[in-house]
């Protein structure tokens, strides 16, 4: 898939740091993510469904 033009946005989940930072961009149909700190490696394709599922906070069970 060709995301040249695609428009990436850092994750509201991300760290503040800068040291853990995720982003997103919109990808025909899918979201695409990637590592901000390495923006021509590898990206991740998800459907929305299955982001949503991937970062759902789940209470602590200690």
């Amino acid at each position: 898939m060709d995301l040249t033009n695609a428009k990436w946005r850092k994750a509201g989940r991300s760290l503040s740091n800068g040291g853990e930072c995720v982003e997103l961009a919109d990808a025909a149909g899918v979201v695409a993510v990637r590592d901000s700190k390495d923006p021509d490696g590898p990206v991740l394709l998800l459907t929305r469904a299955a982001l949503r599922s991937a970062v759902q906070t789940r209470p602590d069970t200690h």
